[in-house]
């Protein structure tokens, strides 16, 4: 059996697009005619671009190659022009052609890839989901009152997720993403996360765990501030308090509060978990398997994890390829936490897929299928191309400061 074909689909996610605008999906054949599928987590360039790489990478280092030698073609590709080291890009794409590896030897094997990983351990998985608005767009108007801003609308929101199951809900109301984080939060920022955290607490009670995210946006004595306003309403995590290239600074930050730190979805390879756990910067990971260098790397990061008493709790900003991978993983990993979803993997989300995922009470409920247990819905696919980008080839078109 080798690898031999490579097709790659970069398909608009339309309203709500819950999990991003588009999503970068691959699919390798080999020259028995069995396919796997794979998927790319991006935010650096086009997504057609990033479907170019994966075209390059395969030719490069996987076409004409035995799908069971992940080992080999991940350090082939890794250590390619002798750099060795993490690329978000780079490991995006050897992610989602790793994943298709293992969706192709499980097909091959009549069994589901958590078999392959070390077998069930988890007969379900415990989930959780954004507050998003309840009908319309996932980036609503700003200026207009969802429950990105008001701690009245998120609390109603939270108390509904709840409603269907759910047992923890999470939110990021800390102020808007900027490039130039870290930075202290203003005041208004540190009433407005009080107070949703307060609001959804009286919402919900005990009957859900509130998981409190930034996205790394402050600094350490800023991120202390924020954990303080925090702290009387038990969130069970606090995520990425600041940005995440220095663990040594995130671990200031867990030292200094009761609240659990989570991190990792901008992480790649064991090297980089491997220095949030030497400096005790983090007690849950969220690898997200399309960028950190695909399941068997995140194996051995949930792993690593386990001598330090951490747990994992696998990231989704992507399509269902990617929780279809997060979800056989998650399975085989006893220090598994609990599981991103994309609300209860119903609706326009999962039209890119022509398979099922399990929601039952809160849980996910591992797969049966052989492989991944997820296929492309090819119809749907050819009659949604992404086409809100396209390569910038030439010029620079960044304006000229003065």
């Amino acid at each position: 059996m080798k690898l031999q074909d490579i097709e790659t689909f970069v398909v608009a996610n339309p309203p709500p697009r819950h999990g991003g605008r588009y999503f970068i999906f691959v699919r390798l054949t080999t020259t028995c005619g069995i396919t796997g599928v794979g998927e790319v987590y991006n935010a650096t360039f086009s997504g057609r671009l990033c479907a170019l790489m994966a075209e390059e990478m395969f030719a490069r280092h996987f076409a004409g190659s035995d799908p069971h030698r992940i080992e080999y073609m991940w350090r082939a590709a890794y250590g390619a022009g002798f750099t060795q080291r993490p690329d978000v890009t780079v490991m995006g794409v050897l992610s989602a052609l790793e994943m298709a590896c293992w969706d192709i030897i499980g097909k091959a094997a009549d069994q589901s890839v958590y078999q392959l990983l070390g077998g069930k351990i988890q007969d379900r998985l415990r989930s959780y989901s954004y507050l998003y608005p309840p009908e319309g767009d996932v980036y609503p108007d700003p200026e207009t009152p969802n429950v990105y801003n008001d701690p009245h609308l998120a609390a109603e929101a939270a108390s509904a997720l709840v409603d269907q199951g759910f047992t923890a809900v999470k939110f990021d109301p800390a102020g808007p993403y900027s490039i130039y984080g870290g930075h202290q939060p203003r005041l208004a920022d540190l009433d407005r996360s009080e107070a949703f955290c307060r609001e959804i607490r009286a919402a919900v009670g005990d009957r859900a765990d509130l998981l409190f995210g930034t996205h790394g946006q402050f600094t350490v004595s800023g991120a202390k501030r924020m954990a303080r306003r925090l702290e009387p309403y038990d969130p069970l995590w606090f995520e990425e308090p600041i940005p995440p290239e220095n663990p040594a600074d995130m671990a200031e930050v867990a030292r200094g509060t009761a609240i659990p730190i989570a991190a990792g979805e901008r992480l790649c390879t064991k090297q980089e978990f491997a220095r949030v756990l030497q400096a005790g910067a983090a007690s849950i990971l969220q690898m997200n398997l399309s960028r950190v260098g695909g399941l068997l790397e995140a194996k051995k990061i949930a792993g690593m994890a386990e001598t330090r008493q951490a747990q994992i709790a696998p990231h989704l900003y992507c399509g269902p390829v990617t929780a279809a991978a997060n979800i056989q993983l998650a399975t085989t990993c006893p220090n598994f936490l609990i599981l991103e979803s994309i609300g209860r993997f119903d609706g326009p989300y999962m039209n890119v897929v022509s398979t099922d995922i399990t929601w039952q009470d809160g849980y996910v409920i591992p797969p049966k299928a052989p492989g991944l247990g997820v296929a492309l819905n090819d119809a749907y696919i050819a009659a949604h191309p992404y086409e809100g980008e396209a390569l910038h080839l030439g010029m620079s078109t960044m304006p000229v400061l003065p």
